[in-house]
């Protein structure tokens, strides 16, 4: 096994790199197919049982909920390593979906607030692990030559899942779909272990007097600045899909009624969502980390938010709110995931593998549940919070850009020699 601790120092060959591509690009698919299947039912279903209103709600909760999920990730990573720890969670979390299909065909409500607090982590988790193994393994070369694909590749899976969505809700009923979606954890764990089987295990290099960071990783905050920086964006950026995500579903109850048909343009929306993904991710996001620096990328990005969020503000309809969302999750999921995984990869093992999960699945989700708890104690009127949720995101945007000035300063000054 590969005795790593960083990238760089090991830089992968270019077979070995594209296998570890490939797989992981499997195991992407398969996940995120089952994801979509997830994420709109889990909408769905929570809010035909408690309401739209209490959407802030569950979100508040979230975090600690995947705060429970990152301990368990972070005492399995001690006990059996990151290859057995990714083949175990990937397994429980087929496991718990299981268990929500069943407790809600038994009249659960509360069954649909776990499932949407489990699909919140459970994906997280799973493709922050494709993360640091492929952050440990491809080093720089590789990642820029297949950062863009591999986010591609899991985009077709998207793709897929979130069309079954949408010609499969009405006929089979939303709640059926979670038996599907448990079903593909199991190739996608095949497919993830087959990378670790293949292309090694990366492990932490022992150094002579190293202080021991503890099990969670938190220690590296205070070693590596760009962690603190990149917690820091990763709050606003949720800040910027709550309040996108928020308008978006608060207009969508109120336009259509009715809850299959509602899961069925919500499908059809994160298939375009997709779509546009995989343009990004297959086309422009190669072309980008190859010929554009990545300190102007990450101005870029929020550059563009600030400009959607505005319009929405001054225009808030159905269809723009779907477009402002629509943008923001295609740069995140293509241009934006891929800058931001290049940030980790001269860092050493434990900031690939611990700190990186909390700021990638907790940062996320925290700022996700942050916000959805102070909108839920602001209570504000529906047509008042509409107005606020597009006014947050503008805010968050313009925090965002203030932030990504240092690391563009500093990799600007790197790339320029």
């Amino acid at each position: 096994m590969p005795d790593t601790s960083t990238a760089d120092s090991n830089e992968a060959s270019p077979e070995r790199a594209f296998f570890a591509a490939a797989a992981i690009g499997g195991a992407a698919a398969f996940a995120l197919c089952g994801y979509e299947l997830v994420r709109s039912t889990s909408s769905t279903l929570f809010v035909e049982a408690y309401s739209a209103e209490k959407l802030p709600a569950v979100m508040a909760v979230v975090p600690i909920g995947v705060a429970a999920m990152i301990y368990v990730y972070a005492r399995l990573l001690t006990l059996l390593g990151p290859r057995r720890t990714l083949l175990t969670t990937s397994l429980l979390s087929g496991a718990a979906l299981l268990g929500c299909y069943v407790a809600i065909r038994a009249q659960s409500k509360l069954a649909t607030a776990a499932l949407y607090v489990l699909r919140e982590g459970y994906i997280v988790i799973l493709i922050e692990q494709y993360w640091s193994f492929l952050n440990s393994t491809l080093g720089q070369a590789g990642a820029k030559k297949y950062y863009g694909p591999i986010c591609g590749v899991g985009s077709l899976g998207a793709i897929l899942g979130a069309n079954l969505v949408g010609a499969w809700s009405q006929p089979l009923g939303s709640v059926n779909l979670l038996l599907i979606a448990a079903a593909l954890v199991i190739p996608a764990a095949a497919f993830s272990d087959l990378a670790y089987r293949r292309c090694g295990e990366p492990q932490p290099l022992k150094i002579e007097g190293e202080k021991p960071r503890g099990e969670l990783g938190l220690g590296l905050f205070r070693e590596h600045r760009v962690l603190v920086l990149l917690m820091l964006i990763v709050l606003a950026t949720q800040m910027v899909s709550t309040g996108l995500d928020l308008h978006f579903n608060t207009l969508l109850k109120l336009k259509i009624p009715n809850a299959d048909a509602r899961n069925a343009y919500s499908g059809h929306f994160w298939s375009d969502v997709s779509i546009a993904s995989a343009i990004f991710q297959f086309v422009i996001a190669p072309l980008l980390l190859r010929y554009v620096a990545i300190g102007w990328i990450h101005l870029g990005i929020p550059l563009i938010h600030l400009v959607s969020c505005g319009y929405l503000f001054a225009s808030p309809t159905l269809a723009v709110a779907g477009i402002a969302f629509l943008l923001f999750k295609t740069l995140d999921y293509s241009i934006f995931r891929a800058a931001k995984e290049m940030l980790y990869i001269p860092l050493p093992f434990d900031a690939r593998y611990r700190a990186k999960e909390w700021i990638d699945v907790f940062g996320y989700r925290f700022g996700k549940g942050g916000t959805s708890l102070a909108i839920t104690i602001l209570n504000l009127p529906a047509a008042q919070a509409l107005g606020f949720y597009a006014g947050l995101a503008w805010c968050a945007s313009a925090a965002w850009l203030g932030l990504a000035l240092p690391i563009s300063r500093s990799y600007l000054k790197k790339e320029n020699g």
